[in-house]
């Protein structure tokens, strides 16, 4: 099988971001996404959403940017007219990489293309799919260097996880892991790390033995945490849980375009670029989802190991003068502010302990017990605040939280 990679001339900028609705009074997923997008769909033609999944999904994508202002605010530009229509149909807006309580196989799921035929195929696993995340996209020039950067890209995926993760409750329960979403998403068979290639010719003998074999027939394509997307000539970053508000998110797309420029510059000055044992990255992965920014990652083939807060520290400094080449500074820097607050999986749970959750590895009754006694989920909370977030476009501390639901 032979895939051409198209190539970017320019190291492009494109981003996709999943967003939710969810109900106002019961803070459970909505199936509004039909409803919504037949609103913007008459009144803002071209709009670029997309219909995602599951029928309470939209998928705001942007088109072909230089930098990372210009991709951000075509995103809100997007999403102002989602919570306008939202606003209208009688839901909020939502986003995270999973929802603390909602149940797989109460969701329906869209019409769109081959998604029934993955659900027939996945079964139990395909309905627990009740995830969202960020993908970036990053051109490249040619198909040589695509996957040495890939797996120099690799070497970062705790970094951006733990960076993104949203998704510490499921079923509202408390799982005791910073991104439910990774470990869920992985089930599939088509999802999780890149596999252990280099070259573009051991990628086309992959993609011909999926083809073959059916699995791309099944379900569309590979879903891997970092995959060439050929027809676009990009790298796709997907490792992230999805944001609940626009200027993390921002912070994460700046991290992901320095890095891959970063490892493209190092391929044409023909330096050799970092790697790790597949193992490596499988371990480094789990890490990040179970710990978060408090992980302890492997930085090198020789097993040292490293705190995912210093790495992202030190990274901001090394990756600073690139940032202002390609106008993200401001953007990147962000990334101190996230790991001195807390990410959004740190104040999810925050509010849903003030809220009277229970601590991870609490019996399951003990759950439905206390469910009873307080009259409802105290993950609503964690959705109450990922809402806010979105409609105020950054993260809010969980004390002024607080504040706001008291007044």
């Amino acid at each position: 099988m032979t895939e051409q990679f198209s190539g970017s001339a320019q190291p492009s900028l494109g981003v996709e971001w999943e967003v939710a609705f969810v109900d106002r009074r019961t803070r459970d997923t909505a199936p509004a996404a039909a409803e919504v997008l037949d609103i913007i769909d008459a009144e803002h033609p071209g709009h670029g959403l997309q219909r995602e999944f599951l029928a309470n999904t939209v998928e705001l994508v942007t088109g072909v940017h230089m930098n990372v202002p210009d991709a951000v605010a075509e995103l809100q530009s997007q999403l102002d007219m989602v919570l306008d229509a939202a606003d209208r149909v009688g839901v909020d807006v939502w986003s995270s990489g999973s929802h603390p309580f909602a149940r797989g196989t109460a969701q329906q799921v869209s019409a769109k293309g081959h998604y029934s035929e993955i659900i027939n195929r996945t079964q139990w696993w395909g309905n627990q799919m009740i995830i969202w995340g960020v993908h970036v996209h990053v051109g490249i020039k040619d198909s040589e260097r695509v996957w040495p950067i890939i797996q120099a890209l690799a070497t970062k995926l705790p970094h951006m996880l733990a960076l993104s993760a949203s998704s510490p409750a499921w079923n509202g329960e408390d799982m005791g892991y910073a991104s439910n979403r990774s470990l869920l998403y992985q089930q599939l068979p088509t999802a999780g790390q890149p596999p252990a290639i280099y070259t573009w010719p051991e990628w086309e003998s992959y993609m011909h033995d999926q083809s073959r074999s059916g699995v791309i027939n099944h379900t569309g394509s590979m879903h891997l945490d970092i995959r060439p997307a050929s027809k676009y000539g990009t790298i796709e970053i997907r490792v992230a849980d999805a944001t609940s508000n626009l200027q993390e998110l921002a912070a994460i797309v700046a991290l992901t375009h320095c890095l891959t420029v970063y490892y493209d510059r190092m391929w044409e000055a023909g330096e050799e670029l970092p790697s790790l044992q597949s193992w490596h990255i499988a371990e480094n992965k789990w890490r990040a989802a179970r710990y978060g920014m408090d992980a302890l990652v492997i930085v090198n083939r020789d097993t040292d190991e490293r705190w995912v807060r210093d790495e992202l520290r030190e990274l901001v400094v090394q990756l600073a003068p690139l940032a202002d080449e390609l106008g993200c500074r401001a953007e990147l820097e962000f990334v101190n502010n996230i790991v001195e607050m807390g990410a959004a999986y740190e104040r999810q749970r925050t509010v849903a302990d003030a809220a009277g959750a229970l601590p991870s590895m609490a019996t399951e009754d003990d759950v439905r017990a206390n469910e009873e006694r307080i009259g409802h989920t105290p993950w609503r909370a964690a959705v109450d605040l990922a809402v806010q977030e979105l409609r105020a476009g950054h993260p809010i501390a969980p004390a002024d939280f607080h504040e706001q639901v008291s007044d």
